[in-house]
């Protein structure tokens, strides 16, 4: 690439041309001149680096500087190099050649660097000058031809062509220039004597010497050389060296003696005395170096540094008093010291690698520089151990720090890494500097339960709502990745799904309870509870919950034997021979809780006579406990009061009717008061006389807001009739008794009149109908109730189904020589069921008619009794 550059400020008719030289991959060069204008182009980096621009912005480029002068900067929108600042290569560069600035390009993700070097091109932008206007010199006329004197070189800043190119001294009637070359590349500037001098015909003479650069265009500049004729000094001092060579450490103190020089002159007296002077005038060396005027000693009167020079030539000159001289030369070497630690610059850092990143990321990458010169300059990096680092040299002054193995954010999620360079020297110097690495998460860690299950206990007939427990997961991930959320799986108990059961809030965990739980109903059920991270992909663990329904007493026990029906009643026969502890019947009750909910306990509550029975606490047993006499009562009515142990605990009562005789006679006397029916007709007489006073009320109030409403339109009538309208009623006749035979009828009031009693009809027999009405609804309701519970009670049926205790003599006593028997069956519906009575174990049985006969009668065999759908419940006799 040629980029054709005009340089107008500081050469107006000079042109300039910018040349981009192919590198290697990853390296480029450029070539500008000097005090280019801020803002100038340098090159397109991007094109010449085959980048992107938009990998230039995502990838953060910037532009790194050894020394941290910032003369270029670099356009991220248009990958162009411009200059920053005005750039003085003289300042930059001083006489070195070639003068370049060297660039390191950085990107990051991934980390890439390019090397760029832009070499600064001299312009004959500085004059050549003397460090002096004149030089004097006195100079014998007895000065040989050839005689030589040493005349100031002139300091160009400039380089190459633009550089100190020649010298002319004029006029040159006496003396002509005479260039030599040093070997640093300078050249010395003598005054040759080609004519003796005559100081009688001209004691002064005026030269003036020019210095031009090679320059377009060409510049110049001037110094006066003034000689003074002596009279006759004819020899000049001579060194006994002409070149002095001193080796000194760069740390040596000020005051330090490097050398001593010497030189001789024949002559005597003030022609023979020699003073040294030092005649550099390009460098520092007049203020690092001195000479004794008239010792010779070269001493060090200013701080050495080997980074910066190591090594100087002195130009040391001895003249005597008739202005001969000659001169020689000291060359110093400064020997390097190991002084300056490593410098450690951060090109390009990683604030963070995600933890799976593989090994050999490159996280970092550094520019370690060490001044100093051979050993001491010779830098090792390194790391703390037992780091997953590990320190890769890229080139000689550039280090990557990699990954070396593995990464877990979830053992360590940042690291201080302690970079440490140190160079070889003695005793050896070192640098560090502390890089913090954070570790970016991946979701690798599934969410973990506290428990491998759980289990939760809950009372039943709990409020829909409340809270059981809480599940607990946590994910060793960080932030969105160990968000745990908590999904209730989709399952089924029982059919239902377990979402109608019990539900999970998502953030917290907290199981709730749906409905209302019911022991009886379902004692446990378990579900799966997933946890879940908010990881992509996200990563989920399962727990098993079982929920344990806790018993509550909520069910009063429910008495299944004797079964307390409405129809008739059911009474024990026992006979007035009855030893004590003769076992009358056995109260049987369950309670569908469960545990010390459904313990019971049998009390009796009420007695005809409570001497005579008593109940079994756990049992349930009626027995006697005493002798039953004569004057017993013979109908005798316990109440038994069954208790369970809840807390608080629920009872059920049931009525015994117990029979106290030996024969039928004495039984039927007193078991002819049937409660039920009489009770049944109460009823339907209270019935009957609400309907009875509901229709008369609302018959008597129709009647008055009819006869209301018919007096209140008369009335308007009547009242409208005399304040507006006027009958006027002629007869045309010619008798009295003609007249009255036509005046008689009056249709308005007769009209008023059969309105009424049509009205009163219509409302009577309204009232009539809903009567009777509601009389055939009440009557038809009242016999169907009692017609179903007479089904119902000869069905022998309880709701639960029961199959009545065989009952034997649990004593001993042989009051009860025979065992009952029962086998019951029915069907779904058990309003229409049909009950069989087989192998019944007694024979003697009495059946109690609730008819108004109340007769009683013995059913000598079950076929009798099955024959029989309407056959009423049974009395028990002893055999």
């Amino acid at each position: 690439l040629k980029t054709l550059f005009c340089y107008f400020q500081l050469c107006p008719l000079g042109i300039y041309f910018l040349w981009l030289k192919k590198q290697p991959s990853g390296q480029a060069t450029y070539s500008i001149p000097e005090e280019m204008s801020k803002g100038s182009l340098v090159g397109n980096i991007a094109h010449d680096l085959g980048l992107d621009v938009k990998r230039l912005k995502s990838g953060r480029a910037r532009i790194y500087t050894e020394d941290k002068a910032e003369y270029i900067e670099l356009n991220t929108d248009r990958g162009l190099l411009v200059v920053k600042e005005r750039i003085d290569r003289e300042t930059l560069c001083g006489q070195t050649t070639p003068c370049a600035l060297h660039l390191q390009i950085t990107l990051e993700d991934p980390i890439e660097f390019y090397s760029v070097n832009v070499e600064i091109n001299d312009i004959n932008d500085n004059v050549p000058t003397f460090k002096k206007e004149e030089m004097k010199f006195r100079i014998s006329e007895s000065a040989v031809i050839g005689a030589k004197f040493v005349l100031e070189r002139a300091m160009d800043l400039d380089v190459g062509v633009n550089g100190l190119q020649s010298y002319s001294l004029k006029p040159t009637d006496n003396f002509v220039l005479k260039l030599n070359s040093q070997q640093d590349g300078s050249k010395k500037v003598e005054m040759v004597l080609q004519k003796q001098l005559d100081r009688e015909a001209q004691d002064h003479i005026a030269l003036t010497l020019t210095a031009s650069d090679g320059g377009e265009p060409q510049l110049s500049g001037t110094m006066r050389v003034e000689i003074s004729v002596l009279d006759v000094n004819d020899n000049a001092p001579v060194f006994t060296q002409e070149v002095y060579k001193v080796t000194v450490m760069e740390t040596a103190p000020i005051g330090t003696i490097l050398s001593t020089v010497r030189a001789v002159d024949a002559d005597e007296g003030s022609n023979g005395k020699v003073a040294y002077s030092i005649t550099n005038t390009l460098d520092d060396v007049p203020n690092l170096f001195q000479v004794g005027e008239k010792s010779g000693v070269v001493s060090l009167i200013g701080n050495l540094d080997y980074e910066k020079t190591p090594r100087y030539e002195i130009h040391v000159q001895a003249g005597d008093d008739g202005g001969l001289t000659d001169s020689c030369k000291i060359i110093v070497e400064v020997t390097d010291t190991n002084d300056n630690k490593p410098s450690i610059n951060v090109m390009s850092k990683t604030k963070s690698v995600t933890e799976n990143s593989k090994p050999g990321t490159v996280v970092t990458i550094i520019n370690v520089q060490d001044t100093d010169a051979g050993e001491n300059g010779n830098v090792e990096c390194s790391i703390e151990e037992n780091m997953p680092f590990l320190i890769k040299a890229t080139s000689k002054k550039f280090y990557s720090l990699v990954t070396d193995s593995e990464l877990d954010r979830e053992i360590a999620s940042n690291y201080n890494i302690t970079l440490t360079c140190s160079d070889k020297g003695v005793p050896s110097l070192s640098s560090s500097v502390t890089l913090t690495l954070e570790i970016s998460d991946v979701n690798d860690n599934t969410p973990v339960f506290e428990r491998s299950s759980y289990e939760a206990y809950i009372i039943e007939n709990n409020t829909p709502g409340v809270s059981i427990f809480t599940v607990k997961a946590t994910d060793a991930d960080w932030n969105q990745n160990a968000r745990v959320s908590y999904i209730l799986e989709d399952s089924s108990i029982n059919g239902v799904p377990v979402s109608s059961y019990v539900s999970v809030s998502a953030d917290s965990g907290v199981i709730h309870a749906v409905r209302s739980f019911d022991y009886e109903q379902i004692k446990d059920f378990q579900f799966i509870v997933k946890a879940q991270d908010g990881g992509s992909p996200p990563l989920s663990s399962n727990v098993t919950v079982k929920i344990l329904i806790q018993d509550q007493n909520d069910n009063p026990p429910q008495v299944l034997y004797p079964v307390q029906t409405g129809g008739s009643m059911v009474a024990e026969m026992v006979p007035r021979s009855a030893d004590v502890g003769y076992l009358v019947t056995k109260v049987v009750a369950v309670d569908v809780d469960s545990g010390q909910n459904a313990w019971l306990s049998y009390k009796l509550q009420k007695a005809t006579d409570r001497a005579l029975f008593e109940v079994g606490l756990q049992n349930g047993e009626i027995r006697t406990i005493r002798q039953v006499t004569d004057k017993d009562a013979v109908k005798q009515r316990l109440t038994v009061i069954v208790e369970d142990n809840g807390q608080p605990s629920r009872s059920a009562t049931v009525i015994v009717n117990v029979a106290v005789a030996d024969s039928f006679p004495e039984v039927l006397s007193e078991f002819t008061d049937f409660p039920h029916d009489k009770e049944y007709n109460d009823n339907l007489t209270f019935y009957l006389v609400l309907a009875l006073a509901v229709v008369s009320f609302l018959f008597i109030t129709c009647l008055v807001v009819i006869i209301s409403v018919k007096i209140y339109r008369w009335r308007q009538s009547r009242i409208l009739y005399h304040s507006t309208t006027v009958i006027v009623n002629v007869a045309v006749a010619d008798s009295f008794p003609e007249v009255l035979s036509e005046f008689t009828d009056f249709p308005h009031d007769k009209e008023y009149n059969d309105n009424l009693t049509f009205y009163l009809v219509l409302a009577l027999a309204v009232v009539s109908f809903l009567f009777i009405t509601c009389l055939v609804v009440i009557i038809s309701v009242k016999i169907y109730r009692w017609r179903q519970s007479r089904i119902l009670y000869h069905s022998s049926l309880p709701v639960i189904p029961y199959y009545p205790p065989r009952y034997s003599d649990t004593l001993g006593t042989g009051t009860l020589p025979h065992v009952y028997n029962y086998e019951v069956c029915r069907t779904t519906d058990s309003r229409k069921s049909e009950s069989k009575l087989g192998r019944a174990g007694s024979q003697n049985m009495l059946i109690m008619d609730p008819s108004s006969t109340g007769t009683i009668q013995r059913i000598q065999n079950e076929k009798n009794f099955l024959d029989e759908p309407d056959s009423p419940i049974e009395v028990r006799l002893p055999s």
